[in-house]
């Protein structure tokens, strides 16, 4: 499996960016102090729009933030990756060399910097949400923090992004042959990309921002994504079709720049800490408290939806068992042993 593509000069040209980008959120501190905490200005880069869970989760922890700190801390956020032109690899990037003092991207999104990042999207890797929180609140999530380490990035912890569905619309998706060449955009991830072409399908790797109008224009055919997202992007409204069939679990990992974080006072660290921990909960529990009403809402509104049942998905882990043990060995025994996959 390829491994991504390399960012070294991308991060080099980035660094010449970043002291253009001050005027537009990066750190800003006071020599001042009113109170118990530093007073100071954080960026906060997401990728989602404003009704996405990166999103929601950012300006959640904004407002912990600046209540417990009374309002010394001020955290602006940025959706839409604004700070990168609306790219998310240059913003998991900017990250990085300190161009965004915080952020959440999705594991499958940092992946750009470390492949190994998006292990736990690996088919069928997780059968629950609870399970998906107790393996990255333990062995997972001190994997996330020793890969980004090593790429200047601190883990602040983990939130779902949620299970991955399919909608599309030419017809129902019930079997792998219903997905023979069906165009389906996918972020451009050696899982995602191997999973549809092991199935048939014609995998497109676009940008998220360009999926609505391809769709509408019968460019491609359908997309892939958790419910909240396939919501809150409208896809609803022009995808007749959707397969409920928890084919990968997504997560955004909240991080910080590690030079910018361990230039902050310790108490301010470990606030930010506190809030961005209080955050990742907030937004799981919202993820799952929603999912099931927006399924129902997608079949209210005139959607077929096809909830598949333990036999019908074991046809399709079965038509990719091969690529599975490849991607498997690819990223090795310690990187599996750390999301308790076999």
């Amino acid at each position: 499996m390829k491994h991504g593509k390399a960012v070294v000069a991308a991060l080099l040209g980035t660094m010449l960016m970043v002291t253009g980008l001050s005027g537009c959120g990066s750190r800003e501190v006071s020599d001042t102090n009113d109170g118990e905490y530093q007073k100071i200005n954080l960026s906060m880069a997401v990728n989602g729009t404003d009704t996405q869970i990166d999103s929601l989760v950012a300006h959640h922890f904004a407002d912990l933030v600046a209540e417990r700190s009374d309002g010394n801390i001020v955290i602006d956020v940025f959706p839409n990756d604004t700070l990168a032109g609306g790219n998310s690899t240059k913003g998991v990037e900017y990250i990085a060399v300190g161009g965004s003092d915080l952020g959440a991207y999705a594991s499958c999104v940092l992946a750009n910097l470390e492949p190994k990042l998006s292990v736990a999207t690996l088919p069928w890797s997780f059968t629950s949400y609870q399970q998906a929180r107790e393996v990255i609140d333990s062995t997972g999530g001190e994997y996330y923090a020793e890969l980004l380490e090593a790429k200047g990035i601190t883990y602040l912890g983990s939130f779902h992004n949620g299970f991955r569905q399919l909608t599309n619309s030419k017809h129902p998706v019930t079997k792998p042959e219903d997905l023979k060449d069906l165009k389906i955009r996918v972020p451009g991830s050696a899982v995602y990309m191997g999973v549809f072409n092991a199935l048939g399908a014609s995998p497109v790797a676009m940008s998220w921002s360009e999926a609505f109008t391809a769709i509408q224009q019968r460019t491609i055919d359908g997309q892939e994504n958790g419910c909240s997202v396939t919501k809150s992007a409208k896809m609803d409204e022009i995808q007749k079709y959707m397969t409920i069939w928890n084919y990968s679990y997504e997560n955004d990992l909240f991080v910080a720049n590690t030079r910018v974080w361990e230039s902050l006072e310790e108490n301010t660290r470990l606030l930010l800490q506190e809030c961005a921990a209080e955050a990742c909960e907030w937004g799981r529990d919202r993820l799952e408290a929603e999912e099931d009403s927006l399924i129902q809402g997608f079949i209210d509104e005139g959607m077929q939806v096809d909830i598949l049942t333990e036999e019908q998905l074991q046809a399709f882990k079965d038509a990719v068992a091969e690529l599975t043990a490849e991607l498997k060995a690819d990223y090795g025994e310690d990187a599996c042993a750390a999301f308790g996959i076999n």
